[in-house]
Formats: structure tokens, sequence, C-alpha cells
């Protein structure tokens, strides 16, 4: 009987022969182990693939993804990601990575109801709150929702570096920083927000230095 996702299993094999035919090691290297440097905190949009838009192949970034790119300190699923990434495979970089025209993120601004995942999105909504002086100066929604993206990303980090798992890791000395992307739909690009914490005592400078680039720059130049 033919699958329902035949076409999916059809483009796996042309993919697994693809990669085969330009290095006939890559899988037999693949399954013997991960040791990635990397590991992406992202929103579930189908748009954003982590290796994909970086030009990494498979194996290098260990990922993990939900509404909104949101890191809650009540997400077990998070926690043990970050713990696994942090503990086990020993990466060296957290990206939380947003994106601009998040739908996650325009509901907020719209105020809209969705369901369940209106719950979720209340943790953005705090975010929202916190910095609704600097987004009441963008008259503009797209320009409002990517400043929102931008701050929920920059907040995220700050909510990564507080969890147990990242501050023991500093404690014993472990290598390992924390940073804020937004990537753009619209060209491709990613955009650095200039957040990058290695140590618990460059939270609150890299913070605010952060949140001070997005004051002194138009919403529209962060795209």
């Amino acid at each position: 009987m033919t699958s329902p996702l035949q076409d999916l299993l059809d483009g796996n094999r042309r993919w697994s022969a693809a990669r085969h035919a330009e290095d006939p090691h890559f899988f037999e290297y693949l399954a013997k182990q991960q040791s990635p440097k990397y590991l992406w905190i992202g929103c579930s949009d189908s748009r954003v693939p982590a290796t994909q838009i970086v030009d990494l192949p498979p194996g290098e970034i260990f990922v993990q993804r939900n509404v909104a790119n949101v890191v809650a300190h009540s997400d077990l699923n998070c926690l043990s990601t970050i713990q696994f990434a942090v503990d086990i495979l020993k990466v060296e970089h957290i990206i939380i990575v947003g994106h601009y025209g998040c739908g996650g993120i325009q509901a907020v601004l719209d105020e809209r109801r969705l369901g369940l995942v209106d719950n979720w999105l209340r943790h953005v909504g705090d975010v929202a709150e916190k910095h609704s002086s600097m987004l009441a100066t963008l008259d503009v929604m797209a320009l409002r929702n990517a400043r929102l993206c931008e701050l929920n990303a920059i907040e995220q980090v700050t909510n990564t570096c507080r969890t147990t798992m990242v501050m023991d890791a500093w404690e014993r000395g472990q290598k390992l920083s924390v940073h804020a992307w937004c990537y753009s739909l619209d060209n491709g690009h990613m955009n650095d927000l200039n957040m990058h914490v290695d140590s618990r005592a460059a939270l609150q400078p890299a913070y605010e230095n952060a949140l001070q680039r997005l004051m002194q720059l138009p919403a529209a130049l962060q795209r």
C-alpha cells in the first residue's frame, strides 16, 4: 500500500542518495557521534530551518524549537534540552533565534485569541508589557512586530542565562556563551542583536547594551 506521505519518503531517498554520492562516508561518520558546538533555540516556524540558513550540515547544531522561541523556567522540555546540550554535549554556544514577522509575536500585539497557545504566548506578552514604552514609539505595526521579535530574543537570552544549568556551567569554568539573533524571512539575513553573554557577571552589561542599541537605531534598520 502506498504511504500517504510517499512524496516525503521519495524525497528522503533522493536526499540520501545525493549525500552518499557527495561523500560515501557521510552517514557512517554521522551515525557514530554528534558533537555540535551550538544549541539553537528557535521558533517552530517551518520557514526557519536551523542548519540550512547558516549553511551547516546535519550534526552541527542541537535544536530546540517552540512557538515564539520562548525559554520558560517551567518548560521541562526546553530545560532538559539545555541540560543535555550543556552537560552532555558540551556545546559552546546557545543561540536564541527569533524571526521577523513571527505569527506568535503578532498575536500578542493584536491581542488575538488563538486557543491554548495563548497561555504560552503570555511569556511574550510579559516582554511586550515590560518594554511597552519602546514599542509605543513605533506607529507602524510591521516595525512594532520587528522590535518585539528582537526584544523577545534578548529577554529569552536573559532567561537562559539564569537557568541552573547555564549558571552551574559558568561556575565550574565551562566555556559557554549565550546569544540573541533575529532572522529575516524577507532576505534570508540573520541579524545579530549584540547580546553575547559568557559569564554571570557579563549578563547585565550585555543586556543593557543590547537594549541601548535597539533604542538608538530605528526598527527598520534592524532588518
